[in-house]
């Protein structure tokens, strides 16, 4: 029998059962399982991490980076193969392709895509949002940067990191406290809608700033109006560092999932709890916990009060009057209604 490339060497071996038929005894056949892939980490701009659920060792000349990153250096560790690189660009997308095999010779194929660690994560806030955005005026989210750092590689969900609907992974953007970062939502995808990594007046569009810096999810469809969640975090696979669950339902008007009345919305809000992004009154957390948006409109927007206290709940968060939408500079305390339960 011709051994599997794929699989090593197998020895087969058979025994006789009652019938006279030859049966499988799979107590001499050994492992036969390929390495599980269990995810990829970074935690510094010279190193990757590919954890499996074994040991396992590289095949040589299977490593394949793209963009290439030369005179890599691998080295197993346990149930991870660590790899080496010369620095990465921060927020620059890779794609890491490697075959591993374990100590009795089973393979397993890795493509995997990150992005380049940044060192420089600013501390920053989802500060302002409309999501009942109008033909004139489309869903926006304005984030605060609170610290110096550069925004390469962060990710701002429409959804959780593990669910999301559409998100937006950001340039390399260096960025100082007190700017502003307006993240578009549901573009009309004309040229003059530009992500603006240097000037900060270089793009067009609706609701542009001329101060702060303007960002275009890529094909967005706009948030959910009623029932939804954001979360920003450092990187597609790294830390939450700030979230808001907002919705106009109640436990008595939707039994079903909790009162969020989706699987999807319930599983979201769950996550962000046991995250620590969001802090709920109720065990479990319930659309009581969230944000109600009920008010708002295009230009009545959901925001943080002036001081942008973030305490993780929806206590952080009031209604602003008709056009008092703020876009790229600081939030009005008005308040047309403030989301009381």
């Amino acid at each position: 029998m011709s051994a599997n490339p794929l699989l090593g060497a197998v020895a087969v071996a058979f025994v006789t059962s009652c019938s006279g038929r030859p049966a499988w005894d799979p107590s001499v056949l050994g492992d036969l399982a390929p390495p599980v892939f269990a995810g990829l980490y970074t935690t510094d701009n010279t190193s990757v991490e590919l954890r499996f659920d074994e040991p396992v060792r590289l095949v040589e000349g299977s490593l394949v980076h793209e963009p290439p990153l030369p005179e890599e250096i691998t080295q197993s560790s346990g149930n991870s193969l660590l790899v080496t690189t010369p620095p990465q660009t921060p927020g620059q997308p890779y794609v890491l392709e490697a075959t591993v095999e374990d100590t009795n010779g089973n393979t397993a194929a890795v493509l995997a895509r990150y992005w380049g660690h940044n060192p420089n994560v600013p501390r920053i806030l989802i500060n302002e949002l409309t999501t009942r955005g109008s033909e004139s005026h489309p869903d926006l989210v304005e984030l605060r940067v609170l610290t110096d750092g550069d925004l390469a590689g962060l990710v701002l969900f429409a959804g959780t990191p593990s669910d999301w609907t559409e998100r937006i992974v950001m340039p390399s953007c260096p960025v100082r406290a007190g700017e502003y970062v307006l993240v578009h939502w549901k573009p009309q995808g004309i040229p003059a809608e530009k992500d603006e990594a240097g000037a900060r007046d270089a793009s067009g569009g609706l609701d542009v700033s001329a101060v702060a810096v303007d960002l275009w999810v890529p094909g967005g469809q706009g948030l959910s109006g009623n029932n939804g969640a954001l979360c920003l975090a450092s990187s597609p696979r790294g830390e939450v560092l700030d979230a808001i669950l907002y919705s106009d339902r109640t436990t008595d008007s939707d039994t079903a999932y909790g009162g969020f009345g989706s699987a999807v919305m319930l599983a979201r809000a769950r996550e962000m709890v046991a995250v620590g992004a969001w802090i709920a009154a109720n065990d479990p957390v319930s659309p009581e916990d969230a944000v109600s948006p009920a008010g708002s409109t295009a230009t009545r927007t959901i925001a943080r009060g002036r001081a942008s206290v973030d305490t993780n709940t929806r206590a952080d968060w009031h209604i602003t009057p008709t056009r008092g939408a703020t876009w790229g500079t600081a939030n009005t305390d008005d308040c047309y209604a403030a989301p009381v339960r």
